[in-house]
């Protein structure tokens, strides 16, 4: 089992930045990627960014520019750095771990990130 806790969300002016961290614990080491989501009210899930277990990244094209993800090993935690917020980016996002290349295995509780125009 892993267990997944995000911090640093809160409300931010457009234009700025936030730096969200996910504390990951538990089977760490059976994970094969980090994955960052985010809900919208009213709006489907969907993928923000990705780490994998050889440090590959990727962002999504509506962050694309202004995201990115990194994971500290030695903590145990992955952050997620979003730039030029834009109050289209209001959500809760959610940090996930897969254990292999399909669904998602584990899920944090979110944290909302509110962006004011």
């Amino acid at each position: 089992q892993v267990q997944l806790v995000e911090s640093g969300g809160g409300l931010v002016q457009a234009g700025g930045s936030l730096k969200l961290s996910c504390a990951a614990s538990g089977n760490i080491l059976s994970i094969n990627a980090w994955d960052w989501y985010r809900q919208a009210p009213g709006l489907q899930r969907e993928l923000v960014a990705q780490i994998n277990s050889h440090g590959s990244t990727f962002c999504a094209d509506s962050v694309k520019g202004r995201c990115s993800i990194s994971r500290d090993s030695a903590n145990n935690t992955v952050y997620l750095q979003m730039n030029s917020l834009k109050p289209e980016d209001t959500a809760v996002y959610y940090c996930a771990a897969k254990v292999g290349l399909g669904n998602i295995d584990y899920w944090g509780q979110g944290t909302q990130v509110t962006v004011s125009s």
